[in-house]
């Protein structure tokens, strides 16, 4: 009897444990600032967010500033609707709003809306500062703080254009995954540097044909951006990159249908 009762709460123990774990898509879709363009919603908003996850979607891209009061923020440009950020407090960028209505989400408000599915994973940005290195880097450790604040590891992989803030996240949290953007640099030494992907512009690889392979040679990743066409998709999917990051994440999607039948 009692071996029966410890196998039924072993059971239900496991159940539940699989269940607290995220289960993420696995396909190469990153839909970037969310999925936005087809549902005519606003870039880098919850609800382009949630339309990325709807839409099943293995990613969804999204970028943070730090605001004059060292509130992080989301959104893509440095102006929040004509209201500098960098120079602003956060209470001086709730006079502008979405035209959805939103206001201009935190950071931690963005992560938390994330982390309600364990669906589609959340690819930081760390935007790199107008005011400097310094600044930057206070917003890359703000940044790693926060999402282990809030236990965020598991759905949250980081982007960057300034090399050493990716340097930094891997010496703060050194098994974050972590994609370097720029495209100025060869894959074997960013991989010494503690990335754990490159993220390049598609037109880099036309440049340096054999970046994808060198790239998984050294046990990269690779993600191409910003991927709007489907013959470039196409290309890319050909050469076995992981993600593809898309305003047409729909049109991404048709593709890998249409590669499956």
């Amino acid at each position: 009897m009692k071996k029966h009762a410890f196998l039924i709460a072993t059971i239900y123990l496991f159940a539940f444990m699989q269940s607290s774990y995220a289960q993420f898509n696995k396909n190469v879709v990153i839909a970037h600032r969310g999925a936005w363009k087809q549902a005519n919603l606003p870039e880098n908003s919850l609800a382009s967010l949630n339309h990325a996850a709807a839409l099943g979607c293995h990613g969804s891209e999204f970028d943070v500033h730090l605001t004059k009061d060292d509130i992080m923020v989301v959104n893509h440009d440095k102006d929040f609707y004509g209201i500098d950020i960098e120079s602003a407090t956060y209470q001086e960028l709730l006079a502008k709003k979405h035209p959805n209505g939103e206001k201009i989400p935190t950071a931690e408000e963005y992560l938390r809306e994330g982390m309600k599915q364990k669906k589609t994973k959340l690819i930081f940005e760390i935007k790199t500062a107008k005011a400097g290195k310094e600044r930057t880097l206070q917003l890359t450790k703000m940044s790693v703080d926060l999402v282990k604040k809030l236990g965020a590891e598991k759905w949250v992989e980081y982007i960057c254009f300034d090399y050493d803030a990716g340097k930094l996240i891997h010496q703060l949290d050194p098994k974050a995954k972590v994609a370097y953007l720029n495209g100025d640099i060869e894959p074997a030494q960013v991989k010494k540097d503690g990335y754990t992907g490159i993220d390049y512009h598609f037109s880099v690889f036309k440049k340096n044909p054999s970046w994808i392979k060198d790239a998984h040679q050294v046990g990269l990743t690779v993600n191409a951006w910003t991927v709007n066409d489907a013959e470039e998709m196409k290309s890319l999917l050909d050469q076995q990159v992981e993600y593809i990051t898309t305003n047409e994440p729909e049109l991404l999607f048709e593709i890998l249908r249409k590669k499956k039948s």
